[in-house]
């Protein structure tokens, strides 16, 4: 008996494939965003930036600081300074600049080359920029001087502040406690004197000189020579001299108030052991 071959090449394998490769649904062509749906994200971020420093600008200052240029000007000779209904002004012919401090009253004020130095009412210490109010660089607290600043009445800032040098280098804040001596450019606490046991500094009964800074501390407790010691070792008791490195004293070593980096003077222990 013959055996046909059967060809299924030709005639089923065309269906298999038909049925394994069905045709596929046409697709829609993407759709590209329309040019303003990216530009309107970009214009609402630049939008947003002055908005942002906006903020910036009228966050509250963290010591309460509000500085008003009046009438700032470059060149000239160094506004005076004074306190004025709760501000420090600096003013020559007319006002410059206008510091204030939210809840807070100056008390005092003193100028030096390129700095005006302020003692506020609830102790803090502040140093703007003389010439045109521009910045207030530093803010340094007195420590337990508020309590006393309150109850000191009118004359509670009188000779607080004092300057250790000619230049205006060095800044002395002197309350019943302490004396605390700052470098200026940077407000870098330099020493600290404080008052002998029994006594207290008395910052408006001062003089100088010539270099030297003589402050009055009188004593409560017989420590000041009036327990019947001699007087002359009572008097040198009751005066501290001291100058921009600190107590003068003979044989004294300080380490200098130079900015990091900054060579010291050479020879500025030797002409210091001389003072008495």
């Amino acid at each position: 008996m013959a055996v046909v071959p059967l060809d299924l090449t030709t005639e089923t394998a065309a269906p298999l494939r038909e049925s394994a490769c069905p045709l596929r649904t046409p697709q829609p062509a993407p759709r590209r965003r329309p040019r303003a749906a990216l530009v309107l994200p970009l214009l609402a971020a630049l939008l947003a930036l002055p908005l942002a420093t906006a903020a910036h600008h009228v966050r509250p200052a963290p010591y309460g600081d509000h500085l008003a240029r009046v009438a700032a000007r470059t060149g000239g000779p160094a506004p005076l300074l004074r306190t004025s209904a709760g501000a420090v002004e600096a003013y020559d012919t007319t006002v410059r600049w206008r510091h204030t401090r939210t809840g807070q009253r100056p008390l005092a004020v003193l100028a030096a080359p390129g700095h005006a130095f302020a003692l506020w009412s609830d102790g803090m210490v502040t140093d703007t920029a003389r010439a045109d109010g521009r910045a207030v660089r530093w803010h340094r607290a007195v420590p337990d001087a508020g309590p006393w600043l309150r109850t000191a009445g009118s004359r509670g800032g009188a000779g607080v502040l004092q300057p250790l040098d000619p230049a205006g280098r060095m800044l002395a804040v002197v309350t019943p406690r302490r004396i605390a001596a700052y470098r200026t450019e940077d407000g870098d606490l330099r020493w600290v004197l404080p008052a002998r046991a029994g006594c207290a500094f008395e910052p408006a009964a001062h003089v100088r000189r010539g270099t030297a800074l003589l402050i009055a501390q009188p004593c409560t407790d017989g420590t000041d020579g009036t327990d019947g010691t001699d007087d002359e070792v009572a008097w040198s008791e009751r005066i501290v001299a001291v100058d921009s490195l600190g107590r003068i004293a003979p044989r004294r070593t300080p380490l200098g108030n130079e900015m990091p980096g900054r060579a010291r003077p050479e020879g500025a222990g030797k002409e210091l052991a001389s003072h008495r």
